[in-house]
């Protein structure tokens, strides 16, 4: 089996922190889906207009690695817990393959041909792209399934106390879903020292905060 990426996606993170563990946690995270060369024919996309969410197949391109283990530890699990790797979403599996679903928001016409704008992104910026398949809410969402393990973890959100003249230097249009990044946590589970400075690469900003009491206390901001 030969397979060759179609696209690759554009996001505002360069590297893995603050990026959300799920697609959908953070709906205001943007990204654009541009078609390599060869796949840059309308016919391809005919109809995709009519569905709100897609099915995103990518590479998890640096993951890649020799070999495979059988169980992984997830991060939500606090580390240290082991699972199989097939009752998990970590990208180190024996074909380093992830699945994200997002909002279809707009099928722009541009010099790079037809570019999808898509929202609740979970992706690096420039990671490559398998396949799209449309979401089918009929058949894909199933109400009454059970989350395994991942139930039993609490999802919270942190309070984040972003000073208003750090807050100012990030463009308005993306205030939003850095503040929601930041509420996410991105911290590692295991890690809780009040006094480590976190940092955290999006878009243009290089931003530097601590957490303590549930609060994310926003400490710096500086240009990339």
């Amino acid at each position: 089996m030969h397979i060759t990426p179609i696209a690759h996606i554009e996001t505002d993170f360069k590297e893995k922190f603050g990026i959300p563990r799920q697609s959908g946690c953070v709906p205001q995270l943007t990204g654009r889906i541009v078609f390599l060369p060869q796949y840059r024919n309308p016919d391809a996309l005919r109809g995709l207009e009519q569905f709100s969410h897609l099915w995103l197949l990518f590479d998890f391109s640096r993951a890649h690695r020799e070999g495979w283990s059988p169980t992984v530890r997830p991060p939500r699990l606090g580390g240290n817990t082991r699972v199989g790797v097939f009752a998990s979403r970590s990208p180190f599996r024996p074909n380093p393959i992830g699945l994200s679903c997002v909002r279809l928001d707009s099928i722009e016409e541009t010099a790079e041909g037809q570019v999808l704008r898509v929202s609740g992104v979970d992706l690096l910026d420039g990671t490559p792209i398998l396949d799209i398949k449309p979401y089918l809410p009929f058949a894909d969402c199933v109400p009454d399934a059970t989350g395994g393990y991942a139930d039993a973890v609490r999802e919270y959100a942190l309070s984040v106390d972003f000073p208003a003249p750090l807050l100012e230097k990030i463009a308005p249009e993306k205030q939003a879903a850095v503040l929601a990044c930041l509420a996410q946590d991105p911290r590692p589970s295991y890690q809780d020292d009040p006094s480590r400075v976190y940092r955290m690469q999006f878009a243009a900003y290089d931003i530097h905060f601590t957490v303590e009491n549930g609060v994310l206390h926003v400490k710096n901001l500086s240009f990339l």
